[in-house]
């Protein structure tokens, strides 16, 4: 089995999110967190629909780079902006900590991950109680970062769905893209004759690299996703984000 260095993780939460980060300039991080999350509220007074629109909307002059990139990602999936909100801050945090030298930045938010690192990481994939989850892992090369992959399930966490997909992962270089276009494909799985056309549905979209769809013991695969690889890790179960579906690196 491959196996990925070791790394120290911290965690953070902040305003009922829930973060485990790998980077040296962990402190820049959390601060840009917050910075964002302050934003984002700052905006949502001005527009409140922005907050429960479950389709793309116009954005008011002046919108913020948060709302903006989840705009930007709602309107290629067709979801409602706030399904990307947990990409974009995660790629929001990584980006500011690269951009002063952090030279690793692992940002997870509630199974929504984006990484750049020059060494390989391993991402395990948790689906909840089933017979699959802990079992595989997506492992990443350097040459593949930035990347982010992000999570959703009708079944798990606090995310909105209108699916009963056990675990919708999807990989792309847009944090934002990623956690919307996740949320798009487990909308879309109710059973498992869905998969076919949610993998077909979703790899079509620009900027989508790769996903990978679990509905019980069904796993389907579509377009380009780093290595998958068996997975064993006798502390998996502290590593879950609480409540939440996802990948755990």
């Amino acid at each position: 089995m491959s196996r990925a260095p070791a790394r120290s993780y911290r965690s953070f939460a902040f305003k009922g999110a829930s973060f485990r980060i790998a980077c040296p300039l962990f402190g820049l991080a959390t601060r840009e967190i917050r910075r964002q999350r302050n934003l984002l509220e700052q905006y949502l007074r001005r527009q409140p629909e922005f907050r429960t629109a479950l389709a793309p909307l116009a954005l008011l002059p002046g919108a913020p780079e948060v709302a903006v990139r989840m705009q930007a990602a709602a309107a290629v999936t067709g979801v409602g902006p706030m399904a990307a909100v947990a990409g974009a801050m995660a790629q929001l945090a990584a980006e500011a900590a690269l951009a002063a030298g952090a030279g690793e930045a692992i940002v997870e938010n509630g199974g929504d991950i984006y990484l750049d690192s020059p060494e390989a990481v391993l991402i395990a994939l948790y689906a909840g109680p089933g017979a699959l989850s802990g079992r595989l892992a997506l492992e990443i090369q350097p040459a593949e970062m930035p990347l982010a992959v992000c999570s959703s399930s009708g079944r798990l966490g606090h995310s909105f769905s209108f699916g009963d997909c056990d675990l919708a992962t999807v990989v792309a270089r847009d944090a934002a893209l990623a956690d919307a276009a996740a949320t798009l494909a487990g909308n879309l799985v109710r059973r498992e004759s869905d998969l076919p056309r949610a993998l077909e549905r979703v790899a079509g979209l620009p900027g989508v690299a790769g996903l990978l769809l679990v509905k019980g013991e069904k796993v389907g695969l579509a377009g380009r996703l780093p290595r998958l690889v068996r997975h064993a890790d006798e502390r998996f179960d502290l590593k879950i984000t609480r409540g939440k579906a996802g990948l755990l690196p």
